[in-house]
């Protein structure tokens, strides 16, 4: 396993790469919101061999710089995605996203379509109304300027604590990718982020537009996804597109299941670009 930064006009992105080079498409993978690319540290090990496997920290998240002045909007970070494609000389790569890495994810699939094989979606539902205990008030924002950094991420840690099965694991993986933010420049950063969570969203249709097979993922008990948004994707299986609601899991799957997202995945893999 190696990681390094890399230089996106003057902001450094961090990534690492693991798995093993051979005939297989490399596997990119993109964590949400607020975490990093430690997610996915109990997947990769599980994944099927002969890829090369690329974990990205968005900019804003984990070890990569904070946002300054940088946009961190969906479609900014598709941008950059891509940026790290080219710098890596990855041609063509199967993309899984989580969380808000989904809608990044799908983003780079819709502009740059030549350089998708495959398109997971993990916990991640296009352009779909949140329920009332995933969105964030409008309110909060200018509030939010004036609370303490500390008050302020333990507001963000408790909203999202109940996406966890295991409270303990939650609290302490929390604890974890928002102590970047309990700072004055970290606060900065996470109203940023909170601003753009919206930003260059796409609508459920948009999924027809992917030419590529695509795994739509999600945690049976995930509280943020409205049932109704659950059966319409469920609909939507077909030979290019494979539905998996995990039993017993809520939001955070990747951490919780590990080996039903690497299940996902290979499956995912396995069919014809």
């Amino acid at each position: 396993m190696r990681g390094e930064f890399l230089d996106l006009s003057g902001a450094r992105v961090y990534y690492y790469a693991a798995g093993t080079r051979g005939a297989g498409v490399p596997v990119v993978l993109i964590h949400g919101f607020p975490t990093s690319g430690h997610l996915w540290a109990d997947v990769v090990p599980l994944l099927p061999s002969g890829h090369r496997v690329v974990v990205l920290d968005l900019l804003g998240f984990g070890r990569s710089d904070p946002p300054a002045n940088g946009d961190v909007g969906i479609g900014a970070h598709a941008e950059r995605l891509l940026a790290v494609l080219n710098i890596l000389r990855i041609s063509r790569a199967c993309l899984v996203g989580h969380d808000m890495g989904g809608a990044v994810a799908l983003s780079t699939a819709l502009r740059n379509p030549e350089r998708i094989s495959h398109l997971g979606l993990i916990d991640f539902a296009p352009g779909v109304r949140l329920t009332k205990k995933a969105r964030i008030p409008r309110s909060i924002i200018p509030l939010a300027r004036h609370l303490p950094a500390t008050l302020l991420a333990s507001w963000i840690h408790g909203a999202l604590l109940r996406g966890y099965d295991d409270r303990d694991r939650g609290t302490r993986s929390l604890d974890m990718y928002l102590r970047p933010f309990t700072t004055e420049e970290g606060r900065a950063a996470l109203i940023s982020h909170l601003q753009s969570a919206d930003r260059g969203a796409n609508g459920v249709d948009s999924l027809s537009a992917v030419q590529v097979p695509i795994a739509l993922v999600w945690g049976e008990h995930d509280p943020y996804l409205h049932s109704a948004i659950r059966a319409q994707l469920g609909r939507r299986a077909s030979p290019s597109v494979r539905v998996n609601a995990i039993k017993d899991a809520r939001h955070f799957t990747p951490e919780e299941v590990p080996r039903a997202i690497a299940t996902a995945i290979a499956d995912l893999l396995e069919l014809n670009p």
